[in-house]
């Protein structure tokens, strides 16, 4: 299991010297946000495509 130091070593490998603070903030929040997800499913599982359909087709048009 990655430490989030590890995390944060691997993540300014991989963006550009000249990034910002700003930059490597954003990033960090995307990943964080990722990760809460992947647990949450995993916790609390997940639904299938046409559930998402049924639920939000009223919002879409076809």
């Amino acid at each position: 299991m990655n430490t989030a130091k590890n995390e944060v070593q691997s993540l300014l490998k991989k963006l550009p010297d000249d990034c910002t603070i700003e930059d490597i903030q954003y990033h960090l929040y995307v990943i964080e946000k990722v990760q809460r997800g992947i647990g949450r499913a995993k916790e609390e599982g997940t639904i299938s495509q046409e559930e998402v359909d049924k639920r939000f087709g009223k919002w879409t048009t076809k």
